[in-house]
């Protein structure tokens, strides 16, 4: 019988050992690294998938602790907002951040901030002054770079077409904000219809589609991010257009680069999400060690790559960086 309750006594100990490394599968405040909890829009494209892989690579290099999440809809801020309090919940040291709703997501990280957890934002931003660091893209700078490869064409007059994005994202709006300030500078350019539509490549080119059947003036599309630069790509492939409508788009993976090879897509603003994720997790690990980031602010590279310019050594290393981080 005492061997017996011996026994039961060390499988209980056992028991509350094994559902406490269950409850706390992480190392948080006061352990011996640092936690940093990457919630991003989405985790699918290749863009994202570029941004785990710096953000891994930095983890890997400083030995932080690191997860990577985000919604299945780069439009469910609520769900993201979910998630920034179970990251919270599960004692994260810091989060890096792509906020889908600038307003929407502030609440989530003042609760954050107020729990003691050290905010960075990557990509996109939020209405909060409890972030440390802003990590990304200029997008308005961006904007206009897109602007400029729409007036980069032959063409005397500029019928535009703008398909946009979610509307409540800070970098979607900024873009669009630099694209049509670029755009106003030049008298050959008018925007004949700006379209919002949803982070899939297939709403969007169901709206490209109507656009371009409604208007069959336009003669220029723009849009601003991985998923609506595929769809207006196919739409234009779809329609037969190509060639006919400059169509200048964001990001790149394997179809939008073989789009830009074979004439849907003009010119592509290429990020560098890599660099976007990598320096994300390693400004937060710094500040959860209680250091000081080199810069409140910091802008990793755009470039704009036409068809004729993707072949040069330093654009191929840029245009499919994707295919080594994945």
């Amino acid at each position: 019988m005492i061997r017996l309750k011996r026994l039961c006594a060390a499988m209980l100990l056992l028991s509350l050992a094994l559902y406490a490394g269950c409850a706390a599968p992480r190392q948080g405040v006061g352990a011996q690294k640092p936690f940093v909890a990457v919630i991003v829009k989405s985790t699918g494209s290749s863009f994202w998938k570029s941004v785990k892989a710096g953000a891994n690579a930095a983890a890997s290099e400083y030995n932080f602790g690191f997860s990577f999440d985000g919604p299945l809809s780069e439009e469910d801020y609520e769900g993201q907002n979910r998630m920034i309090g179970d990251a919270v919940a599960a004692g994260a040291d810091a989060i890096v951040l792509s906020a889908i709703d600038f307003s929407g997501t502030a609440e989530a990280v003042e609760r954050a901030a107020a729990a003691g957890v050290k905010i960075v934002v990557i990509d996109s931003d939020v209405d909060s002054d409890q972030v440390a660091v802003r990590i990304g893209t200029d997008n308005y700078a961006a904007g206009r770079e897109a602007g400029l490869a729409v007036l980069g064409g032959e063409e005397n007059t500029l019928r535009i077409g703008v398909i946009g994005f979610d509307v409540h994202t800070k970098n979607g709006q900024e873009r669009e904000q630099g694209f049509e300030d670029a755009i106003a500078e030049d008298s050959r350019a008018e925007i004949v219809e700006t379209v919002n539509t949803s982070s899939d490549s297939e709403t969007a080119q169901k709206a490209t589609r109507d656009l371009l059947t409604r208007h069959p003036e336009i003669n220029a599309v723009v849009t601003f991010n991985e998923l609506t630069t595929l769809g207006v790509g196919h739409a234009i492939g779809e329609l037969g257009l190509g060639g006919t409508v400059r169509a200048v788009g964001f990001d790149n993976n394997v179809v939008s680069v073989g789009m830009l090879e074979t004439g849907e897509i003009d010119v592509l603003i290429v990020q560098n999400p890599f660099a976007i994720g990598y320096l994300g997790v390693e400004n937060a690990g710094l500040l959860a060690s209680g250091k000081t980031p080199s810069a409140d602010r910091i802008d990793t590279e755009v470039r704009a790559i036409d068809r004729e310019g993707m072949y040069s050594d330093e654009n191929q290393k840029f245009l499919f960086s994707f295919t080594e981080n994945q």
